[in-house]
């Protein structure tokens, strides 16, 4: 069998010539918690004692928030990150945004979203949530969207990094894994498999 990987290494690859630019292409997996802990303080705070949402509704739509995220997780993956374009252009991208993960799955300054990336995505996500819920309700709903995300992010280093002793993350882990160094086009659930069972997408039992 072919290996899906360049180098397992920690290191990181240089990606670009200029300096700025392949700073901005690192980031400490701890930074989005530092910027996306806030986003959630503020937005719940809002919630209950601006808007007055009321805390039911808030658990409610932070819940349904959570559960979307696992959807939203599913979709990029397999049909953002992992399409890859016929032209030498789109190709380079499609290399800066996921193929360098797949070539060096162990890059420690590359298993989270830098903030070039995820704040511009979050920001997009909020002003499309708000336009499709009902008012004040993306308050409740983005808190919740948000920590799945940074629940996907931590976990995705943890799982490239860390061994676990639970048979749960133990599962997840050996999920991704597969993704990696077995079936890059199956398994594309990270934080969870449940998208992959519903369409079809996991591994199959030996």
């Amino acid at each position: 069998m072919a290996k899906n990987f360049i180098s397992n290494s920690q290191e990181s690859t240089r990606m670009f010539k200029n300096d700025l630019l392949e700073a901005l292409s690192k980031v400490h997996f701890l930074v989005p918690v530092f910027i996306f802990v806030p986003v959630i303080l503020a937005s719940t705070y809002i919630a209950l004692f601006v808007k007055a949402i009321g805390i039911l509704t808030y658990i409610e739509f932070f819940i349904v928030g959570l559960f979307v995220w696992t959807f939203v997780e599913y979709v990029m993956h397999r049909f953002v990150f992992h399409y890859v374009p016929k032209n030498k252009i789109g190709l380079r991208l499609h290399f800066i945004f996921h193929g360098v993960h797949h070539d060096y799955p162990s890059d420690a300054k590359r298993l989270v979203l830098p903030p070039s990336v995820s704040i511009p995505l979050a920001t997009l996500f909020y002003f499309l949530f708000d336009a499709i819920l009902p008012v004040n309700y993306v308050f409740g709903f983005f808190p919740g969207f948000i920590l799945g995300y940074l629940f996907y992010d931590i976990s995705h280093y943890a799982i490239h990094h860390f061994n676990f002793k639970g048979n749960i993350w133990k599962k997840i882990k050996q999920h991704h894994m597969l993704h990696h160094y077995q079936s890059p086009d199956k398994g594309y659930g990270v934080s969870s498999p449940l998208w992959d069972k519903i369409f079809r997408s996991d591994f199959e039992k030996k």
